[in-house]
């Protein structure tokens, strides 16, 4: 019995130091394969420029008390209301600066503008970016909206008032040309 039990110590020793003696095996290098996966920066902003234009944002916004003004008087309203934004065309400026043809609906309000917008880049998703910007007609606003797979959210204000903004963006069904007279 004394053999059977050395034996087989001495055996998983062997297999312990053969073990100890393979290479082992490397690990995939973690930013290579993030950069793989990630296309280059012009075809991801062929398919942004692509993906925006005739395009409507369909969702919801909502207005937030805000925390460092709590003597501002706010219509506070957690419960979410509509807002569409079309965009009929989007193309790149220079540098991280694109221009959207675009038409705001929210409230009351309804209008169709060209508004320049920073766009940044977080790997493989853009935010678009606005900072204290006046928007001719709308007011003065900030927000951060990311937009990935058909679908945006992300935070904005204006003034002394904000909230979230969430939605899907929908390209609309073609409609054939009118026949020409």
């Amino acid at each position: 019995m004394k053999r059977v039990v050395a034996s087989t110590c001495i055996t998983l020793l062997l297999l312990i130091a053969a073990r100890a003696q393979e290479p082992l095996a490397k690990k995939p290098d973690e930013k290579a394969t993030a950069k793989a996966q990630v296309p280059d920066q012009a075809a991801l902003e062929k398919e942004f420029a692509q993906s925006l234009t005739g395009v409507v944002f369909v969702g919801r916004y909502t207005i937030d008390q805000p925390e460092d003004k709590p003597d501002v008087q706010v219509k506070a309203d957690a419960k979410p209301r509509e807002d569409r934004y079309t965009i009929q065309q989007v193309s790149k400026i220079s540098g991280d600066l694109w221009l959207f043809q675009a038409r705001v609906q929210y409230g009351d309000r309804d209008v169709t503008l060209p508004i320049p917008l920073t766009v940044k880049w977080a790997g493989d998703t853009p935010v678009i970016t606005l900072t204290d910007a006046a928007i001719p007609g709308l007011g003065t606003y900030t927000a951060r909206v990311m937009i990935y797979r058909g679908q945006y959210a992300g935070t904005w204000s204006g003034g002394d008032h904000g909230g979230h903004m969430w939605g899907r963006i929908e390209k609309p069904p073609a409609t054939p040309e009118q026949p020409r007279k």
